[in-house]
């Protein structure tokens, strides 16, 4: 076994000789969502099969701020790859202009986003947007918004979904979360920051390991591993109070949560009965353990399906590591990889049709995905080290850890392989990524 399988799952040998907990009991720190000031580079590469010719004006009245939200915009589109923006300055629009459909159509655009930004009497902003079709000469979209100056980066998200939507069919993540670890020398902080990688947030520091981080599905919530107490335990942390307890401190070794689609449960791998096997617990205090796998072999890394029936897991009960699915109340077991003789790390696409992992191909650790209807699997990316795919909650894109120059890198890809973009932290590295799920 190589050390990139080590990283979620400790080597397969060395957990049936040795196992976890060998490391040195130290004080993790737990600290409110504090502000992590983290200097960001965004590299993008590749486009969508099909791209959408788009303008987005500055938004009028107040130029700083006009030309900022709409600049967020265009970064958010931009970043899908599944659209062409359109040069529009100098457009001169507000929102209460009238479109001149042909000329916006001769420059390219099929649709013009436009609006205006204004500051009230108390303070806070009023943000007006419409979306116009040149090709049908109408309106798409029109809603108006309300913030502090704080707020106008999530108004400006929130924009940017609804064009998505209008434009796509498909629901936007731009207002969605990320959480991820980031370690900063012999320091991991647990982060969660906006879907681009902006105003990261930190939830947890410690001077001991952060591992695999699962999203609640109201994103209220974050499950995790933390090795504080001188072995693996799962806690589970509200982020908006801070508050943290343990829910998975059982004998042995306590790993890779992943959250019940109500919410009320997580399974998690547990060697309190020897081998790691996979169990379901209460979420809110780790009640009624339960043991859902019987096998001869490690069995770990479990997510339920999204209709909850099923959990997909990782086991080497065939020798190698492959992935599995099984009832959420036990059964047999059914194998699902069979390409390769490594694969780790599942994650069910939300509509349930797609099954993510790591896949060791020709001695490189790449991100695959299986069809679960036709069998077929799609390499996604191309590097020789990539970890921790994580499904955006509308499946179009995947978030995952990547190595570049030797440090490891936030990393998206779109769930066709096409469009690609990495996300640089330059005083650190990031680890263990995790999309968050839709919150309204």
């Amino acid at each position: 076994m190589t050390p990139a399988y080590s990283r979620r799952v400790p080597q397969l040998a060395l957990w049936r000789s040795y196992g976890l907990g060998l490391l040195m009991l130290a004080l993790a720190c737990l600290m409110a969502m504090k502000p992590a000031h983290a200097q960001l580079r965004v590299d993008i590469s590749g486009t969508g099969a099909t791209q959408y010719p788009v303008a987005i004006a500055d938004f009028a009245v107040d130029d700083t701020h006009g030309r900022a939200l709409a600049d967020v915009i265009r970064a958010d589109l931009t970043r899908t790859g599944q659209f062409r923006l359109i040069n529009a300055a100098g457009s001169g629009l507000n929102v209460d202009s009238p479109i001149a459909h042909d000329d916006w159509r001769a420059k390219g655009a099929d649709f013009i986003a436009y609006g205006s930004i204004s500051r009230g009497a108390d303070g806070r902003y009023d943000v007006r947007y419409r979306l116009a079709d040149t090709v049908k000469k109408g309106q798409l979209d029109g809603v108006a918004f309300s913030g502090t100056e704080q707020e106008l980066r999530r108004v400006a998200h929130q924009i940017a979904d609804r064009i998505y939507e209008k434009i796509t069919g498909v629901r936007g993540v731009f207002s969605t979360r990320i959480a991820y670890v980031l370690k900063k020398g012999a320091t991991y902080e647990l982060q969660v920051a906006d879907a681009d990688g902006q105003n990261p947030q930190v939830a947890l520091r410690s001077r001991e390991p952060i591992i695999s981080p699962s999203w609640s599905p109201d994103g209220s919530k974050l499950a995790y591993v933390s090795f504080e107490s001188g072995k693996p335990v799962v806690y589970v942390h509200n982020l908006a109070s801070s508050a943290r307890a343990p829910v998975a401190n059982f004998k042995g070794n306590n790993s890779a949560p992943g959250w019940s689609p109500d919410g009320s449960k997580l399974a998690v791998a547990l060697t309190r009965d020897g081998l790691s096997q996979i169990y379901i617990v209460g979420a809110a205090d780790g009640s009624n353990p339960t043991r859902v796998t019987r096998s001869p072999g490690i069995d770990t890394e479990p997510s339920f399906t999204p209709d909850g029936a099923s959990i997909i897991f990782t086991s080497d009960r065939s020798g190698g590591p492959q992935i599995y699915q099984t009832g959420s109340s036990g059964g047999e077991a059914r194998r699902l990889t069979f390409n390769g003789g490594y694969n780790i790390s599942p994650r069910i696409s939300p509509d349930g049709s797609t099954l993510l992992y790591v896949a060791r191909r020709d001695g490189a650790f790449r991100i695959a995905s299986l069809n679960l209807s036709s069998g077929a699997e799609t390499l996604l990316t191309d590097g020789r080290d990539d970890q921790s795919p994580s499904f955006a909650p509308n499946g179009m894109q995947v978030l995952y850890a990547a190595v570049q120059n030797g440090r490891s890198v936030l990393a998206g890809v779109s769930s066709d392989g096409r469009v690609r973009q990495t996300l640089s932290v330059l005083n650190g590295e990031i680890r263990e990524p995790t999309w968050g799920p839709f919150t309204r």
